[in-house]
């Protein structure tokens, strides 16, 4: 039988809402959606598509990290755009830098709105770690 082991960056956000920012069951880690924000959960870089991309990427990282996996062992991708038409060139950018030769099986979504004023990104993604790193 499998075990769920989940990771958390301990900020408020998580217990407001009740959720873990990964879990990993087996082989495969389901990351929820991921934002700009620092270490105490405060949301960073408001209406700048590119920072917050950096930001959310970064933060992806270290969700990765904490389950000794990487961005090449990420499967599928869903990010979520606001205004998607206005910022498709910057998406496509940070995705390739971001990801590099790696091609994730991807979904794009034009959004209203998100949680935070002014954040235009988010993404979440699974992970298997049976895939070389």
């Amino acid at each position: 039988m499998a075990t769920l082991q989940s990771f958390s960056f301990d900020v408020p956000a998580e217990q407001v809402f009740g959720y873990s920012q990964a879990v990993k069951v087996g082989e495969t880690i389901y990351v929820a959606g991921q934002l700009s924000h620092d270490e105490d959960g405060n949301f960073l870089h408001a209406d700048d598509f590119e920072a917050q991309a950096k930001q959310t990427f970064a933060n992806l990282d270290k969700v990765l990290a904490h389950f000794g996996a990487t961005r090449k062992q990420i499967v599928q991708d869903t990010v979520f755009v606001v205004n998607l038409s206005e910022h498709v060139d910057a998406l496509a950018a940070s995705h390739v830098e971001y990801f590099g030769d790696h091609r994730p099986a991807t979904t794009g979504l034009s959004v209203d709105g998100l949680v935070f004023p002014g954040q235009l990104f988010e993404i979440n993604v699974v992970v298997d770690m049976r895939l070389d790193a």
